[in-house]
């Protein structure tokens, strides 16, 4: 075998291997060398790889695409997770959007589930700095789309950086619709400071704001505080939140609502 060649298999074999950890979850090292045919070192040096792009997280023994409280998971990961719960929110969220508003979305896949429904307030203006959530509404009839530049992240498939930022606060929109990966009874948390200083940028541009999670994120904390919960307008939670949770909510924050899944 050509060095090329080896170059491509290991390229292969690395993606097999993200595809693999995502579907699941988490899998150990020996699983991973049993399955693809080859060493314990050269599983974890392709897991090193990976995680060195944000894929995968590493533990001992094993592998996790779930996201810690200093760790966010891959967009891949994000993007099969909790679909049900994010689509009853996704219907909730796009109830609640006047026709006509302007709407900013960030690169959550929550927000990414409203916005599959934002056809059915249009005409709106839509904002938003997540790839996906672009090529979702592009040419979409009675959506005017504004993309927030900056410095493309493949791992969340969105644009970032002091360019994002200054993009932001630069629109002015009725409505901003956003999501973290941890919130407690007060506050709202995420992994990453880079995502963090443009959500409070998002939440500083728009008149009122929508904290939408589903229960999975709910009683957590994550390495940076986004904000308060006082500062979002409305919490909107999925109806597998316990009711424990959602009580407390209420009584820190009194306007939540809950989404039927």
């Amino acid at each position: 075998m050509s060095s090329r060649q080896r170059v491509n298999a290991g390229a292969a074999r690395r993606q097999a291997m993200a595809e693999l950890v995502v579907r699941r979850g988490t899998a150990s090292v020996a699983e991973l060398a049993e399955s693809f045919g080859v060493s314990v070192m050269t599983v974890h040096r392709d897991l090193d790889e990976l995680e060195r792009q944000g894929m995968v997280r590493k533990f001992r023994g094993g592998v996790t695409a779930q996201a810690s409280n200093v760790f966010e998971s891959n967009i891949a990961y994000r993007l099969t997770a909790h679909l049900a719960e994010k689509e009853a929110i996704g219907r909730h969220v796009a109830g609640l959007i006047e026709p006509g508003s302007s709407v900013m979305i960030d690169d959550s896949t929550t927000a990414l589930a409203v916005a599959r429904h934002l056809g059915e307030a249009a005409p709106l203006t839509v904002v938003t700095n997540f790839l996906e959530a672009i090529r979702l509404l592009a040419g979409a009839p009675g959506i005017r789309l504004m993309a927030l530049g900056g410095e493309y992240h493949a791992s969340h498939d969105s644009f970032l950086g002091v360019a994002c930022v200054d993009a932001v606060e630069a629109m002015s929109t009725d409505l901003l619709v956003v999501s973290t990966s941890a919130i407690s009874d007060s506050y709202a948390f995420h992994q990453e400071q880079e995502i963090v200083l443009v959500k409070r940028a998002m939440l500083r541009s728009a008149s009122r704001s929508i904290l939408a999670v589903d229960h999975s994120k709910l009683e957590r904390v994550a390495l940076h505080r986004v904000a308060p919960l006082d500062d979002f307008d409305l919490v909107v939670v999925d109806s597998r939140t316990p009711d424990d949770a959602v009580r407390r909510l209420r009584e820190r924050h009194h306007n939540v609502e809950v989404a039927q899944v």
